[in-house]
């Protein structure tokens, strides 16, 4: 966006510009605009009220030259990436200011003395903006909640999700406005929905999952056909458009699953009770029902809103018994399901989805948060049961809303779509492949993808797999939601959407939206579905970094009682200050300082390698090592190895009094349940449970 505006600095005509800040660590800010080449630099005196991540108007006050960068003022600030923030209370008598952590180049934030809730001078805070602009020259806040400083793992996991721009708490209006949602079932609702109820419907979670967003029905037709529904949980029925509780769904826009919690992106009211698929109750659902053979051939299907009653609530680890000893609970069915859907999962692969594996760790956590044990779970036929199923509904949904028009145009449509690999990031991974014997043909985007499936076949048990399934992925694009739909590549996919998650993906209760129009034939266009992909987004990104963010917490949190112990490891990656190590039983990266080191180094990109300038030795990512810890900062949450062995090279520099552990370490403690998520996710994006990320 860009136009005209008088400058207050000079009076004259300047273009100002729509973008998003970046603030740099030194203050230094730039604001990126789209379809611009170049971002505009704002110092920070030029910065106003902006902070790291708003969206803004920005007047340019300078013209690059050359290859210069534009310079700007920012005139506005049109959207807050955040408005609430962590720090410490300073108490004078009538008020106080919150100092918010450093580095975030945030001011100080005032606090009347009405808007105190009881603080004390020191306290750790949670506090939300409620008026910055020309006439306040500060930041005007109220608490939103005093923290717990004594609660260390609560309070980091707080911190986590506020600097993220996940709000702790949902405002007064949403709840004032949940608290009027009916919950009867009426007889003129169900009359419009087709009724499952007497069909033999399940759902298949997580052993602790609360949220049940999907199940699964099946009954058997004529002449070797079966029914077999797809029912998710029709939260659009609850979420109007419009509404506080619709407005604050589209900002959080997804749920954030951190070691030991769930920030939510609906209220517990709709995830857990309105719209969970609990046994035994009846239900509103929007759902795909598909007649199709054993074979998994889809003779035809239909789309459209519906009533369950669930018959019975399995877990993932119960239906892996089933599938495996072959009896229990409706054993036929189970069977029956998990023979269709190996069939689909063969034939996606056959027809070029890229089949790459993951593994997912899992923190045990004691009853105050604290990690005591790491477990590694990997995708069984349970989880690609449902996997299968609900890529089949989100493909079959997307297809169906592709061919409808409006005033003779393609839907609007919030599509999730993943492009093709980077050419040259492509070229790179497939010269560092032929070093180890597997050729890649990258003549085509088909021939790159068979490529990678014949090479991930090839791979499995061998020295290299490691390295080769990490830098693969790392080739991939990102997949986005976006109205352009240009496929998925790793699913192979030509038409696919996320249909299948409402309760804690807002794309979802979009998807569900614009089909119920698409159905009923009144389909009105979102002149504004694109921001909202993108902001989805965003926010995707977003809570995955907290994610992250609190693994690594409980990681360092984890890896602090062994400080000066060994463990093999492998390399994890490379950069010019150093490499990274995961350990292999405990799945903990920590960085190893090329400064450590008994020589220099210099990073090669092509290799995927440091090289030493002595001797030439490599260490490439893949490579096993050994590793001490030697550091673990909670508040840096970084873990900092010395390289003690490497196999290869056989170099060991100094020893430590305490011994190597090769196997798993045993922490004393008993082990109790962490909320976990389902792996129902697939292709390119990894697996975590109760994530359906694809």
């Amino acid at each position: 966006m860009t136009k005209k505006k008088k400058s207050k600095k000079d009076g004259g005509q300047q273009k100002t510009y729509k973008g998003i800040v970046d603030v740099t660590r030194s203050g230094m800010a730039f604001v990126a605009v789209e379809g611009m080449s170049s971002d505009i630099l704002v110092k920070q005196k030029n910065l106003g009220t902006a902070l790291d991540g708003d969206e803004v108007l920005v007047s340019v006050i300078r013209q690059g030259k050359g290859m210069g960068r534009m310079e700007g003022f920012v005139t506005d600030v049109l959207t807050r990436k955040k408005t609430e923030f962590t720090g410490t209370i300073q108490l004078n008598k009538t008020f106080a200011f919150l100092v918010p952590e450093k580095g975030n180049f945030v001011p100080d934030i005032y606090i009347p003395e009405n808007s105190l809730k009881n603080a004390k001078d020191g306290d750790k805070a949670v506090v939300k903006i409620v008026a910055w602009g020309e006439k306040t020259r500060k930041p005007v806040g109220e608490i939103v909640e005093i923290l717990d400083a004594s609660d260390t793992n609560d309070l980091a996991m707080k911190e986590i999700l506020v600097e993220s721009g996940f709000p702790l708490h949902f405002p007064d209006d949403v709840l004032d406005e949940l608290s009027t949602i009916s919950e009867e079932f009426t007889a003129a609702e169900i009359k419009q929905r087709k009724d499952f109820r007497k069909i033999l419907t399940f759902t298949i979670d997580p052993v602790d999952a609360k949220d049940f967003d999907d199940a699964i029905s099946l009954r058997k037709l004529k002449n070797g056909i079966y029914e077999v529904g797809v029912h998710i949980a029709d939260v659009s029925h609850y979420v109007q458009p419009g509404t506080a509780l619709d407005k604050e769904a589209e900002r959080r826009a997804t749920s954030v699953y951190l070691p030991d919690r769930v920030l939510p992106m609906l209220p517990e009211k709709i995830s857990n009770e309105l719209c969970s698929l609990r046994p035994h109750e009846d239900k509103y659902t929007f759902s795909a029902v598909f007649q199709m053979n054993e074979k998994g051939e889809v003779k035809q299907h239909w789309i459209g809103r519906t009533m369950i009653h669930s018959d019975h609530r399995f877990t993932y680890e119960e239906v892996q018994e089933v599938i495996e000893k072959g009896e229990g609970p409706y054993q036929e069915e189970v069977l029956l399901l998990n023979k269709i859907a190996q069939t689909l999962r063969k034939k996606r692969f056959n027809d070029g989805a890229i089949n790459f594996s993951s593994q997912e760790v899992r923190f045990k956590l004691d009853e105050t948060g604290k990690p005591i044990g790491i477990v590694i779970k990997e995708s069984k036929e349970a989880h690609q049961l449902i996997e299968e199923l609900m890529l089949l509904a989100n493909r079959t949904v997307a297809e169906y809303v592709s061919k409808q028009k409006v005033n003779k145009q393609p839907v609007p449509f919030p599509y999730r779509v993943h492009d093709t690999p980077d050419e040259e990031k492509m070229h790179v991974f497939s010269v560092f492949a032929g070093k180890f014997k597997y050729k890649f043909d990258v003549s085509s985007p088909e021939t790159i993808a068979a490529s990678f499936n014949r090479m991930l076949k090839e791979v499995q048990g061998k020295p290299e797999q490691h390295v080769l399934e990490t830098l693969g992925i790392r080739t991939m694009a990102k997949a986005i939601y976006t109205t352009e739909n240009i496929g998925h590549y790793g699913l192979g996919f030509e038409h696919y959407c996320h249909f299948t998650s409402p309760i804690r993906r807002y794309p979802d209760v979009l998807v569900h939206r614009i089909v119920a129009q698409c159905l009923a034939g009144d389909i009105k266009p979102d002149k504004q579905l694109e921001k909202r992909c993108k902001h989805s987004s965003d926010m995707e990104r977003k809570a995955m970094d907290a994610e992250r963010a609190g693994n690594k917490y409980k990681q360092v949190e984890y890896m602090q009682q062994f400080i000066g112990d060994e463990f093999e490891g492998v390399v994890s990656g490379v950069a010019h200050f150093g490499f990274w190590v995961e350990t292999s039983d405990t799945k903990c990266e920590g960085l190893v300082s090329i400064h450590n080191m008994p020589e220099q180094f210099v990073h090669s990109e092509s290799e995927y390698a440091l090289v030493g300038q002595q001797t030439g030795r490599r260490i490439r990512i893949g490579d096993k090592v050994t590793i001490r810890v030697v550091a673990a900062s909670l508040a840096k949450r970084q873990l900092d190895y010395d390289l003690v062995e490497d196999r290869d090279a056989g170099i060991r520099p100094q020893e430590t009094a305490k011994g190597k552990r090769s196997g798993r370490p045993e922490p004393k403690g008993k082990a109790s349940g962490q909320r976990s998520r389902s792996s129902k996710s697939n292709g390119t994006e990894k697996s975590k449970t109760k994530k359906k990320k694809k």
